[in-house]
């Protein structure tokens, strides 16, 4: 069935329950969604607790964040069917709410409309029903410090973790889903296992089945169930600040003139939007932020390529990421995008031993290579930086090498487009729409300056 007939099949979509459980060895999150007449599921997250001196997990402000998480989580199992219709049986949004959470479906989904053809409009694609009980949260301030850093074993975290000054005996690295790549990062970094907060969120098996059946199916926005779940997480913990490694090269839309962004979630504008959403409704004095926003793809790559101990770890292939164990696959778009950021300081020899050859060379990846410089359709629909950055770094690479031997997809650049003009250092540069402290700006100046 296409987009209107599961609506007409489907038209409501219920939330119908959020419950939390604790014992000596974890904190459960557990949710319960249905679709009427057709199925229910009900995913969970486990926090594993380790030895970590937690809040007591009780209290409106505690129910309303795990309430929150609810919310976000429930993206990936109605976009299934995109009930015209959603009703939330166990909370209360008011009309402000009702519209932040639309947008954020709206736009968190676009690139799963866009793929699957789906035309609509964020004042018709739904409407937001509740039924259940309000939570007075208080206001009060509570007193945290120090940081959380998600990790999730790309080249990005890595530069977080060694740029801001983390103490890797009081702050936390969080990890969700681990694998051997991520915890070996934290492991790198210098915390010990105690330091590590391991989430565990699993799919419900009959979202699984639908998707099987032919049921709607596509990307969603991970990284805005990131920060409702690690804003809810720092607050038990303690901590005052979430430092994500999203860069400024995240707004950038894939496809032009429309604003359909695999990364939305990533955006400053995402970020903008659920701090003043955190600060109105979850009310924890959590500070969510993006370290390395201030920077784009290729001066994190600069860093990067300095941080030698990670080079034989991080990982940021999504189709490896799949296998046991996790590679670079060497094929897909996001492969090839890290493969040209890191080129201009690593290539030939550091960068093809980390990738098991030279992608440069390949020829069946030029169709990837043209639509990464912008002179496709779209931009591929992966976690990849801007057309600039990478016209950048492909032009100072060539003109670093012999340009009588240059690999295939340089020679055919060379041939074909025009090269950046390299005297013009986008490396130097520094976004101020930001949310860091002038001490945290102070580092990352200093670490581009000394680069």
């Amino acid at each position: 069935m296409n987009f209107t007939e599961l609506r007409n099949e489907y038209p409501e979509f219920i939330y119908e329950s959020y419950n939390i459980k604790e014992d000596e060895k974890e904190i459960l999150l557990e949710y319960k969604f249905k679709i009427p007449n057709c199925t229910e599921f009900n995913p969970n997250i486990r926090i594993l607790k380790k030895d970590m001196k937690l809040k007591q997990i009780e209290g409106n402000k505690i129910k309303n964040m795990v309430f929150s998480i609810g919310l976000i989580e429930l993206i990936s199992y109605w976009k299934s069917t995109c009930s015209p219709k959603v009703i939330i049986k166990c909370g209360v949004l008011n009309n402000q709410q009702k519209e932040w959470i639309k947008k954020l479906y709206f736009y968190g989904l676009g690139e799963l409309f866009f793929t699957n053809k789906i035309k609509t409009n964020i004042d018709e694609f739904m409407d937001i029903e509740c039924e259940g009980e309000t939570l007075e949260v208080d206001g009060e301030q509570d007193n945290l410090e120090g940081y959380i850093v998600p990790i999730g074993g790309g080249k990005d975290s890595c530069v977080t973790l060694e740029t801001l000054q983390i103490n890797t005996q009081k702050d936390y690295a969080l990890i969700v889903n681990p694998k051997p790549v991520t915890l070996e990062c934290a492991k790198i970094a210098g915390f010990n296992e105690n330091q590590v907060i391991e989430v565990y969120r699993t799919i419900d098996k009959n979202l699984l089945e639908l998707n099987k059946k032919g049921f709607i199916n596509g990307h969603t926005p991970f990284s805005s169930m990131l920060a409702f779940l690690s804003y809810f997480i720092a607050y038990i913990t303690g901590k005052k600040y979430i430092a994500l490694s999203n860069e400024s090269s995240a707004n950038e839309s894939n496809v032009i003139g429309e604003k359909i962004n695999h990364q939305y979630s990533k955006s400053y504008e995402f970020e903008e939007d659920f701090t003043d959403y955190a600060k109105k409704y979850l009310k924890g004095n959590v500070k969510y932020f993006s370290f390395l926003r201030p920077l784009n793809e290729l001066q994190i790559a600069k860093l990067f390529s300095k941080h030698k101990k990670y080079h034989k770890i991080f990982k940021s292939c999504n189709v490896g990421s799949k296998e046991k164990n996790w590679k670079w696959c060497g094929k897909c778009p996001k492969c090839l995008f890290v493969f040209i950021m890191l080129s201009p300081y690593l290539y030939k020899g550091e960068l093809v031993e980390i990738f098991g050859r030279d992608l440069f060379e390949d020829k069946e990846l030029l169709k990837t290579f043209i639509e990464l410089t912008g002179n496709g359709e779209t931009k591929p629909f992966e976690c990849v930086g801007t057309y600039e950055e990478v016209n950048f770094a492909i032009s100072l690479t060539i003109s670093k090498l012999n340009k009588n031997d240059l690999p295939y997809l340089l020679k055919y650049y060379k041939d074909n487009f025009e090269l950046s003009d390299i005297n013009v250092d986008i490396t130097k540069r520094f976004n101020e729409d930001n949310n860091l402290t002038e001490e945290q700006k102070n580092l990352i100046k200093k670490e581009i300056a000394n680069g």
